[in-house]
């Protein structure tokens, strides 16, 4: 029915690339004289021979794969990746349990940067490490997904993202082999002009290299309990640019010239979604204003900071925004659902769907007047098919049904209210805090019991991988030819 040995060569390749990555907490260690390089020794020498094993064993496979199968492989990944990064968590001086491992794992694969550690500053620098690469690798693959998975097999709407159309995957997949390699290479340049700008900004060496991984990815992990507001507003400013630049499509970044750097802002989704950005940054700065401390400047930049935080899914503090009043974490609430745009390295719905359901109802409310008229809408110059629609709407249901339900579940664990709302909706949205004062901007997700996290780590999971791809996997047919 299935060819799993496509499916074992890519597990095997993803196992033996963990085991090469770990070397990166391993030499971070040894140069910093601790010994707790040791505990990375064991899991590196087994990734490299099962994962090696496995890919000699499949190294002449045909990978070319049917859609069923891009399904499971892309679920498979996810999953496999977040329990072979999660080893460390338990064998290294974090000492955490199955749960909480699992749990900052998958936070760091989804770029979620919701944590369960409360000592950052007294932690080895490997750790430190290797929970900002985590987010650094998993920004790359949400990318990836999202430009190169989803729109092939049509989940919520990301079909006007496919660079062929309607071609077959096939024929897809050498352009688009092309085009991973220039977004990872724009990743990387991205991520070393980040470090360079928080080193020369007297954010120390391995600071720099830790939050310019966490910042591109618009992950959220900090190497400080007191998060940016342990840094100066010239490292925020810098913050502010790049999670921006990390809400935009990176296959639009990637086409871009840096002569034609501002034909950019044509994107119809990227011009929205800057003036959803200048709206909230403009209203909260006015209603909270009376709340925040420090020069108007100061103000702004607080302000600024946190809202594109919050909107990227990124999930840095500098404040408690909670003392801004009620304003201010509705909105940011509302916030965390919208994200930045498709192809990006954010959560949250997306941009780009409160768009196609806005012309959708605009075209239903023209229908209505004149229905024997053939209309249509346009996104990006691209037509707006009915399917479009129609994998929007479903998603938005998923969605919103998702959240509902996590919520639902989190209140079983004795969670009071707005410690759910928000637990699920930050979880969903991939953005890290929450509200209140347990998961609050001040908190974090320590002092939950093991069900409630197990709740979030399926919602992060889920709404990472788009719901849709995951449940396809629980209809029955999938699994018939």
């Amino acid at each position: 029915m299935f060819n799993l040995k496509p499916i074992a060569l890519v597990i095997g390749t993803l196992t033996c690339a963990v085991g090469f990555f770990l070397f990166i907490p391993l030499i971070t260690e040894i140069l910093y004289k601790t010994e707790s390089w040791q505990s990375y020794a064991v899991p590196i020498l087994l990734y490299l021979i099962v994962g090696g094993s496995l890919v000699i064993i499949n190294k002449n496979v045909d990978l070319k794969i049917s859609s069923k199968e891009a399904f499971i492989i892309t679920v498979l990944s996810w999953i496999l990746v977040t329990i072979l990064c999660a080893v460390p968590f338990i064998y290294t001086s974090a000492n955490l349990d199955v749960v909480d491992a699992i749990f900052e794992s998958m936070s760091g694969v989804t770029t979620t940067g919701a944590t369960v550690l409360n000592n950052l500053d007294d932690l080895p620098k490997g750790i430190l490490i290797w929970r900002a690469f985590l987010q650094w690798i998993g920004g790359l693959g949400i990318v990836v997904i999202a430009l190169f998975i989803l729109p092939f097999l049509r989940i919520g709407g990301m079909q006007l993202f496919h660079i062929e159309g309607d071609d077959p995957y096939d024929k897809f997949l050498p352009k688009a082999s092309s085009v991973i390699k220039k977004i990872i290479v724009i990743y990387i340049v991205l991520t070393l002009v980040l470090f360079l700008l928080y080193y020369t900004n007297k954010m120390s060496l391995f600071d720099s290299i830790a939050h310019s991984f966490t910042t591109i990815s618009t992950g959220g992990f900090s190497t400080h309990n007191q998060s940016f507001a342990f840094f100066s507003n010239n490292i925020l400013l810098i913050a502010i640019l790049f999670m921006i630049i990390g809400s935009f499509p990176f296959l639009l970044i990637a086409q871009i010239s840096f002569k034609k750097i501002f034909a950019i802002f044509r994107d119809n989704q990227i011009r929205v979604f800057l003036l959803i950005l200048l709206f909230a940054i403009s209203t909260i700065y006015i209603f909270a204003n009376q709340f925040l401390s420090g020069n108007q400047l100061d103000k702004l930049i607080s302000v600024s900071f946190n809202t594109i935080s919050i909107i990227s899914g990124t999930g840095f503090v500098s404040e408690n925004f909670e003392n801004w009043g009620n304003y201010a974490s509705v909105l940011f609430l509302l916030l965390m659902f919208i994200g930045g745009c498709a192809g990006s390295t954010t959560g949250g719905l997306k941009v780009f769907r409160f768009q196609i359901l806005f012309k959708y109802l605009f075209l239903h409310l023209k229908k209505m007047l004149k229905p024997h008229e053939i209309l249509a809408s346009r996104f990006n110059d691209k037509k707006i098919e009915e399917t479009t629609y129609e994998s929007v709407m479903s998603f938005f249901f998923l969605y919103i049904l998702t959240f509902a339900i996590s919520a639902l579940l989190l209140s079983f664990g004795g969670l009071d209210f707005l410690t759910c709302i928000s637990a699920a909706g930050s979880a969903i949205s991939n953005v890290g805090p929450g509200l209140g004062e347990i998961i609050g901007p001040s908190g974090n997700y320590s002092s939950l019991s093991s069900y409630s996290k197990l709740v979030l780590i399926l919602t992060m999971f889920l709404g990472r991988l788009e719901m849709l791809t995951i449940l396809i996997l629980f209809i029955p047919s999938f699994w018939k030819d």
